[in-house]
């Protein structure tokens, strides 16, 4: 576990710099995809925000996980592919990023927590300019 210091400017800096934001939609896509069959079961997606909410949070009802699974699923098909889900994840860290607002806030971060590579992007980002 890390401590690290963040507001919307890191998560937001993030989800715009293109490449390191696939790289990162990748990588949960991966994780979520338990089946490995490239795409995203609604229960998959149910499982998976287990791993993204903080530890001990309750994931949202199955009504309320079906409702968020359709909004996403632009095709219809019963499945998020990459695309969709990027479209999901690129939601969910705008969302974080409201929440937070522009004042820093101190967070703790676990292992594998979904703002893990913001942070490290930051802080890229603020060494190579030094």
């Amino acid at each position: 576990m890390s401590i690290a210091v963040v507001n919307s400017f890191t998560i937001m800096e993030f989800v715009n710099e293109k490449a390191k934001f696939d790289s990162f939609v990748d990588e949960w896509f991966a994780t979520v995809d338990e089946n490995g069959d490239g795409k995203l079961s609604c229960e998959e997606i149910r499982s998976g925000f287990g791993l993204l909410l903080p530890f001990g949070s309750d994931p949202p009802a199955r009504q309320e996980n079906e409702e968020i699974f359709k909004r996403f699923d632009e095709d219809g098909n019963g499945a998020l592919d990459r695309e969709e889900f990027k479209c999901l994840m690129t939601e969910i860290m705008n969302a974080v990023a409201r929440g937070i607002g522009g004042s820093p806030i101190i967070v703790a971060l676990g292992k594998d927590s979904f703002l893990t590579k913001p942070v490290q992007h930051e802080l890229a980002t603020l060494s190579s300019s030094s």
